[in-house]
């Protein structure tokens, strides 16, 4: 990874949310990507974030484990149309938690496969909250943008 950042890009969200948001015009300069959320739900139960690639539809798969403090899994998905960032916290959960994640992808301007990981984590004021570290494939992208 990195030893050095550089933002390129920032939006905050807000008062009454916003279904969509796109990092356009990624540049091809640098070597690692890194995105980082920080997300909640309109939705009264727990939501999910749907993430992609240079509006591509296809080629993603993940590998992940799931843990809620009591309970562990593990689960994978191939030939996706998307990656998911799980559990977003929403109106019914402790109020002003957010979900965090962290997108790292390496070699993010070559257009061959691709490993990336995604690591989230539920923040809430109850017994149960999740962590989720998943390991991820995207195929032959060169990214340049990015939409969750």
């Amino acid at each position: 990874m990195a030893n050095t950042f550089e933002l390129i890009a920032s939006y905050e969200v807000g008062a009454g949310g916003q279904s969509a948001i796109d990092f356009t015009s990624i540049p091809s300069t640098y070597t690692d990507l890194v995105v980082k959320c920080s997300l909640r739900s309109a939705y009264s139960g727990i939501d999910s974030a749907l993430v992609t690639f240079n509006n591509s539809g296809s080629g993603y798969s993940y590998r992940s484990i799931w843990a809620d403090g009591s309970t562990v899994a593990s689960y994978n998905g191939s030939s996706q149309s998307f990656l998911q960032i799980q559990y977003m916290p929403g109106t019914a959960q402790t109020a002003n938690t957010f979900l965090n994640a962290e997108f790292y992808i390496p070699n993010y301007a070559n257009s061959v496969y691709k490993s990336a990981s995604l690591d989230s984590v539920e923040e809430n004021n109850a017994t149960t909250a999740y962590a989720i570290p998943q390991a991820c494939i995207v195929t032959g992208k060169q990214i340049g943008r990015a939409h969750v």
